[in-house]
């Protein structure tokens, strides 16, 4: 069976899978475009594993089609579907050598011995291992053995890579440096590739477009810059860490679609699309990413700048405070390279370039957007 499929190489429709009485995939339907690279994230459990286990053949839906360069690939074993996986644990062969594990998908597809030299050769030089062929995989490190099951991925010229929390045993120095490199490689060789992680900033990092799963569908997808700019649920809002998520009422409709919203913490107009009514409970997002263009004053106001809209802030709360605006104590401040991370006694936080003293109450103008 075909499907017309000009713009995708893969594509997934409908697709279901339980285990027992407990749905673990439900109706998950994308697509793949040459040469792009999409990032299955979610959280443990969000069942993005097992959706690539099922891409890869290890595993067989129980609803849904999964096509590749217009086949289906249901009647497709594994090993005749010429992906590339590579996992968390690099699951090397401890007994062979570095080139020999590079080389081993290439001699049990009877591929000829010269062949199988110079395209070893030419993975291991992708990825920066030359003089490393007689190397015992065992004496590697981490990143070194991650490589090397690159490489082996590479050698047999997939038609797909599949990357299964591939950086996850690394340390934060060594899972940026391969991720950078991981990146570089996707790019010059234009192979199609999935990546699932739990890691947003490596879903961010390495993705042309991201999928976000939750509870077995996906509840939010596009490219990065679209999914920070439009989480679209509370949800989404908290796992990617974007901010404030400020549970509200409606009170009324104001003018330019602006609605008034009560909280436990104060007042706020949003401006959205959104069709509500009084009385109905909303999520909004208040995102703490300010900068601060002076130094803290002590009784003076300063000059706060969010998301390239300058507002006021106060040190001191005073009396009638502005909309939009987010008040308490200081009860913690840590520097985050340059920038300094304030939170505040009821659990709100906001970044600034100066820090406050603890125990100082504050009070911040905040760009405020509705979840729904």
């Amino acid at each position: 069976m075909r499907v017309n499929s000009k713009m995708s190489i893969l594509a997934l429709t409908s697709i279901a899978k339980s285990y027992g009485d407990k749905p673990l995939l439900q109706n998950i339907s994308f697509t793949l475009g040459e040469g792009e690279t999409v990032c299955l994230l979610g959280a443990s459990g969000s069942g993005k594993s097992t959706l690539l286990r099922m891409i890869a053949g290890l595993e067989t839906p129980d609803l849904g089609t999964i096509f590749f360069d217009d086949f289906d690939l249901a009647s497709t074993p594994p090993h005749l579907r010429d992906f590339g996986l590579v996992f968390q644990d690099y699951a090397l062969f401890p007994h062979l050598s570095v080139k020999d594990n590079v080389a081993f998908g290439l001699k049990i597809r009877r591929v000829g011995q010269a062949e199988i030299s110079e395209r070893t050769a030419n993975s291991l030089k992708l990825v920066n291992l030359e003089g490393f062929e007689q190397r015992n995989v065992n004496d590697l490190s981490g990143g070194e053995q991650q490589r090397v099951a690159l490489a082996r991925a590479l050698t047999i010229r997939p038609r797909l890579l599949m990357f299964d929390e591939p950086l996850g045993a690394l340390d934060k120095t060594l899972r940026e440096g391969l991720l950078n490199e991981l990146r570089s490689i996707l790019r010059r060789t234009k192979i199609p590739a999935i990546y699932v992680t739990h890691d947003q900033e490596e879903a961010f990092a390495i993705a042309d477009r991201v999928l976000i799963l939750h509870e077995g569908s996906i509840i939010c997808e596009g490219t990065p810059a679209e999914v920070w700019a439009n989480p679209k649920s509370a949800y989404v809002a908290k796992f990617l860490g974007l901010g404030n998520v400020i549970d509200g009422v409606v009170k009324w409709k104001m003018q330019n679609n602006e609605w008034k919203v009560e909280s436990g913490i104060g007042e706020f107009v949003v401006q959205c699309k959104h069709k509500h009514s009084k009385g109905e409970e909303v999520c909004l997002l208040a995102r703490p990413f300010v900068e601060q263009s002076n130094r803290w004053p002590s009784r003076r106001r300063a000059s706060i700048r969010l998301e390239r809209q300058k507002f006021p802030a106060a040190v001191s709360r005073p009396e009638g405070c502005d909309q939009n605006t987010i008040h308490g104590k200081v009860a913690d401040v840590i520097f985050q390279q340059d920038k300094y991370k304030i939170t505040l006694d009821n659990g709100l936080y906001v970044y600034l370039k100066d820090a406050p003293k603890v125990g100082r109450k504050i009070s911040v103008k905040v760009k405020v957007e509705c979840l729904g």
